[in-house]
């Protein structure tokens, strides 16, 4: 792509300008970084539950390329596609959530999933992004039409979700969403007094939910005392690091995808840990840390409410979820079934993340008068957001 010249007019070369090298590349490297690790710990899960040894390697592969070419497809749109597409996204997705408490596939006490031939897709993944996008349309409406009741409006959608969640029940998923919602709610302008209000209620809910859901109760008791229930999973993906040290074992010499049913989904990273070493682990996290803060610093020269609160909250989700998967699998807080971003195994979690980046490259993409953008409002309406904020 690097002999686009700048005199080239055509689509892609427009987009090649304009898109932001560093966090394409950044994905690029997930992506690698998930062919290689699937390569290294799906054989030996796939021959534990009796498939084919290359069964989920040639399914990540496609849906890693299907990724890949969506997380393009999607950066190209522009910002009223992006719109478009996360109401579109969004209503079809509440639709599926609703859809899976009724024909949904139950697993461990858990409806998320509906069966689709050749694979099983969970719908609430692809919540995540599109409620990001309609929740920071709905609050910038507001700044631009008097009397919008855009507040309203994104605490209606947010209800509708949290109960869809709850009845799943898929409390994990749900306190992203919270977190999604409550830092948009924080660029807006609320009130300090009302975010630490909803801090609160989240603790509390938290709370709530240690007694309510017995899956909860175990985690956290499992993760506060050491001496109760079964820590198989967590004391082996630790040994997988510690056995790793600085450089690790080499690739394909580790144990631990022998040793955990979940060794390619939730605890890929320890199988990084342990076959590569400290020096790779911190690599990847700096990747991810590096799509986050870049998205972030972009937002500082801008002044479009929808952009500003819209990537702040598709990158809370993807820094969110990549934080909770490598905090579990270090025993820093209780285990939860939350995949890696690029990186562990799952269509859906693959597709969803690559729809959110998509979403970030092409909110943040370099326009032709940019500056422009933020004057779709009148100078009143972004001196009273301005204010507020």
């Amino acid at each position: 792509m690097a002999r686009f010249s700048r005199i080239d007019n055509s689509a892609l070369g427009r987009w090649w300008r304009s898109v932001d090298h560093v966090t394409l590349a950044c994905v690029g490297i997930l992506i690698g970084f998930g062919y290689i690790l699937m390569l290294a710990a799906s054989p030996a899960v796939a021959v534990r539950i009796g498939a084919s040894r290359n069964m989920f390697i040639f399914k990540q592969v496609f849906f890693l390329t299907l990724a890949g070419c969506l997380t393009i497809a999607v950066s190209m749109l522009s910002r009223k596609g992006v719109i478009r597409l996360g109401f579109i996204g969004g209503v079809i997705a509440i639709a599926a959530t609703a859809m899976t408490l009724v024909h949904g596939i139950e697993i461990k006490g858990a409806r998320r999933w509906i069966a689709l031939p050749m694979m099983s897709v969970q719908p609430s993944e692809f919540l995540k992004p599109c409620f990001a996008v309609m929740t920071a349309w709905l609050l910038a409406k507001r700044h631009e039409v008097r009397h919008f009741p855009g507040m309203l409006l994104a605490l209606a959608c947010y209800a509708v979700i949290l109960i869809l969640l709850k009845s799943q029940p898929d409390i994990g998923m749900l306190t992203v969403v919270s977190t999604v919602f409550l830092a948009q709610l924080f660029v807006d302008g609320l009130n300090l007094i009302l975010v630490a209000g909803g801090v609160g209620i989240m603790i509390a809910a938290g709370i709530a939910a240690f007694f309510l859901f017995p899956h909860v109760h175990s985690r956290v008791e499992r993760f506060l005392h050491p001496d109760v229930g079964d820590h198989y999973q967590i004391d082996t993906a630790l040994r997988a690091f510690g056995n790793g040290g600085l450089l690790g074992r080499g690739p394909g010499e580790g144990r631990v995808k022998d040793l955990l049913p979940d060794a390619h989904a939730d605890f890929v990273f320890a199988v990084a840990g342990e076959e590569y070493g400290l020096l790779i682990c911190l690599f990847i996290i700096a990747v991810f840390a590096t799509i986050v803060i870049r998205a972030l610093l972009k937002l500082l020269r801008d002044d479009d409410p929808f952009l500003i609160m819209a990537t702040a909250g598709l990158v809370t989700g993807f820094g969110l979820q990549a934080f909770v998967n490598m905090a579990s699998t270090l025993h820093l807080i209780p285990t939860k079934g939350m995949t890696l971003p690029f990186i562990s195994y799952g269509g859906s979690s693959a597709l969803s993340i690559s729809l959110a980046i998509g979403m970030v490259l092409a909110l943040t993409r370099q326009r032709v008068g940019q500056s422009r953008l933020g004057r779709s409002l009148t100078e009143t309406t972004r001196g009273t957001w301005k204010t507020a904020t």
